[in-house]
């Protein structure tokens, strides 16, 4: 399977479920939510730690996590209050 892009349907790798973590975004087929992976990433986790311990997680999974992350923050839109 190719690398995970912004091309590719985050739907494919995140989900969005109210049964699970009461509708956080979370990596298909896992409880693991997207917020958790990039507080690991953030706090300088390597990746490969991360996929050792949360063996259900791939690469192309942590990379979602980025993509998602990276489409809402570029949907944010800040205005000026006059």
């Amino acid at each position: 399977m190719p690398p995970t892009t912004l091309d590719e349907p985050l739907t494919e790798r995140i989900v969005l479920d109210p049964a699970i973590l009461m509708g956080k975004p979370v990596v298909r087929g896992t409880r693991i939510a997207v917020e958790f992976v990039l507080e690991l990433l953030g706090e300088g986790w390597p990746e490969g730690d991360i996929l050792s311990n949360y063996p259900g997680l791939t690469k192309d999974d942590l990379r979602a996590c980025c993509n998602y992350a990276s489409k809402l923050v570029s949907e944010e839109r800040v205005y000026r209050r006059e």
